[in-house]
């Protein structure tokens, strides 16, 4: 099952606004990744949440649990 990523880049330097990350899996929308300077954010479809990692804890947790490649 491969993911489809559409990106929309700030015409700036990344500051205030998030570059936005829309991820589809089988031709549908399956979230939104946020980027910013001081957080990554994971807004699943349909969902009002947001979930949040710090850079700090993103990097532990791709230590932790990512995959090397």
């Amino acid at each position: 099952m491969a993911h489809k990523v559409i990106f929309n880049l700030p015409k700036r330097e990344l500051g205030r606004e998030d570059v936005e990350f829309v991820v589809e899996r089988d031709g549908k929308r399956f979230g939104t990744l946020l980027v910013s300077k001081g957080a990554i954010e994971w807004r699943p479809t349909n969902k009002v949440y947001r979930r949040k990692l710090r850079w700090e804890r993103f990097d532990l947790l791709m230590r932790e649990s990512g995959r090397p490649v």
